[in-house]
């Protein structure tokens, strides 16, 4: 069993900022900055959680999770926020595309400890 798993968030509704980047070639100081973006939207007001991957391509999705729209624009607005958007568009993007969604619905799995993994055959 891993200590990874999706993002906890509370029952809809809630918004879902959904970020998909290809990065430039190289870390160029992204992987630290990411690391801090991701700790200053944590305390954020409305911010509910992250989840984020980056295939080996440099496809990367993060989909950030917030309470309003009102949290999220905030975040948008937010100074240290805003120049790494800027430095992501001179450094560490090739493109990237922003969907925002309110979440109506949601629902989870989490395997137990000693749940088979196997499927029956019977």
């Amino acid at each position: 069993m891993t200590d990874l798993a999706p993002a906890a968030v509370p029952e809809p509704p809630y918004y879902a900022v959904v970020f998909t980047s290809v990065r430039t070639t190289g870390d160029n100081g992204y992987g630290e900055r990411a690391a801090e973006m991701i700790k200053l939207a944590a305390d954020q007001p409305g911010f509910l959680g992250v989840d984020s991957v980056r295939g080996p391509d440099g496809l990367g999705i993060t989909v950030s999770y917030w309470r309003d729209e009102e949290s999220i624009q905030a975040w948008r607005d937010h100074i240290a926020h805003a120049a790494t958007r800027a430095e992501g568009r001179e450094r560490w993007y090739e493109s990237f595309a922003v969907h925002v969604a309110k979440v109506e619905r949601a629902y989870s799995f989490q395997r137990q400890p000693g749940q088979s993994s196997a499927a029956s055959t019977a």
